[in-house]
């Protein structure tokens, strides 16, 4: 029997690409985290730094900016069940390398627009490929290698977008003022096609029984013929048309829509918002890259807490904890009440991102994950576009934000009332 397992253990070693004294899992799980990292040109804190550029190259004013940006993340949003289809029929592996390719030569693209409709396409492009398409992916990837420490995993994974959210805005800053925002979008895509394209096709593979083994760690004995697990792992999966008729899924939904269109219409006016209250465009960015730092050690805990709460009363904590922020951005008349906004907000985010990507696949399975989830990354995706059009409206029309940070203290109670409500679903009797 110890020679079978001996045999057996040796078979895994021989498909794995890299061999490691550990669960082949958590070596997804850094692949996963890089990958959110480098969906950083598709953020909106990258792209922030950004708008004053083409406003004063392009002769645009906010308000158009903002609109182009909505629309394109809009339309990206609409088309990103494409992605989950292809990924549940090619893999994650497959996906993952090529949308990493596309988003590395949408960022050379963006170096050569030259007005409002290759601008377009432009933001459309890094918000497609980076926003969208490169955190749904290695979030479902992680998903579909843990069960029992699901929430540690995307908790570690996570690190990456608050790595990257820290990073990026004070480097992009940094080297528009030193060479120009062209050559600027030039080193990003020479980054993402050099370091992390090569990694992803090497490194990730799509499932654990795709080794011969199960989420988590089980070693599990493998088919000679093709190295396929003969284990299985007993979980309830719903296709995407049994979740839509849940109530739980919509409620979800909606929560993850409003987090993405706050964060959204308040990152992306974040220079115009404090700059307002007096706050310079240096200060700025410090608190863009103070805000991650501060969720990177709540995003830790909130992956060892959600494995042992219940997640949709979670989800609705950290959504009430988000009500801080833009009530101290009406405050922000100091820099010390910026640093306080920074905090709480880094804070909330960092206990929200865990629940929200742990909830998806604990109540509704893994086999058609990637479905599920670039249809509710697509909701995501149309908060995000909404989210700054509003904010952008509000300045032009009163010279200020306050109505609509005051309407997001609103938005906020109204989502953890949903997510109180959202109950796991049960399958009706005889389905």
């Amino acid at each position: 029997m110890q020679d079978l397992e001996t045999a057996e253990q040796s078979s895994v070693r021989k498909r794995l690409p890299l061999r490691t004294g550990f669960f082949y899992g958590w070596w997804m799980v850094a692949v996963a985290g890089l990958g959110i990292f480098f969906s950083g040109p598709g953020q909106t804190f990258s792209n922030a730094v950004f708008i004053e550029s083409y406003i004063r190259d392009f002769g645009l004013d906010r308000t158009t900016v903002s609109s182009i940006y909505s629309a394109a993340t809009l339309t990206s949003g609409l088309l990103l069940f494409l992605v989950g289809r292809l990924m549940d029929r090619l893999g994650r592996r497959i996906m993952l390398a090529a949308v990493a390719l596309m988003l590395g030569l949408a960022c050379w693209y963006n170096s050569f627009v030259a007005g409002p409709i290759m601008l377009f396409a432009g933001f459309f492009m890094v918000r497609y490929f980076g926003q969208g398409s490169m955190t749904l992916i290695p979030n479902t990837l992680v998903s579909q290698w843990f069960i029992k420490y699901r929430g540690r995993a995307l908790s570690f994974a996570s690190l990456g977008g608050l790595l990257g959210a820290a990073c990026f805005p004070p480097v992009i800053n940094m080297l528009i003022d030193g060479y120009g925002w062209q050559v600027t979008w030039r080193l990003l895509g020479t980054a993402l096609l050099v370091l992390f394209v090569p990694l992803a096709w090497y490194f990730v593979r799509n499932r654990p029984e795709d080794l011969g083994l199960l989420p988590d760690g089980a070693a599990a004995a493998a088919h000679a013929n093709g190295g396929k697990s003969d284990a299985a792992v007993e979980e309830d999966s719903w296709t995407l048309s049994e979740a839509v008729r849940t109530r739980a899924f919509w409620f979800i939904l909606i929560c993850g829509a409003v987090p993405a269109a706050v964060y959204t219409g308040i990152t992306f006016q974040i220079f115009s918002i404090l700059g307002n209250q007096g706050i310079d465009r240096t200060a700025t960015a410090f608190v863009l890259s103070l805000i991650p730092l501060v969720s990177f050690g709540c995003s830790l805990v909130s992956g060892f807490v959600v494995e042992r709460v219940n997640v949709s009363r979670m989800l609705a904590l950290t959504l009430l904890l988000n009500v801080a922020a833009p009530l101290l951005l009406l405050l922000a008349h100091s820099y010390a009440i910026v640093v306080l906004f920074a905090v709480s907000w880094g804070v909330a985010q960092g206990f929200l991102n865990v629940p929200m990507g742990v909830i998806w696949p604990n109540y509704f399975g893994r086999k058609h994950l990637g479905s599920i989830q670039s249809v509710t990354t697509t909701a995501m995706v149309i908060g995000s576009a909404l989210g700054p059009i509003p904010f952008g409206w509000a300045y032009d029309r009163f010279g200020s934000y306050d109505v609509m940070l005051l309407a997001s203290i609103a938005v906020w109670l109204i989502a953890a009332v949903l997510a109180l409500l959202a109950a796991p679903p049960r399958r009706a009797a005889g389905s």
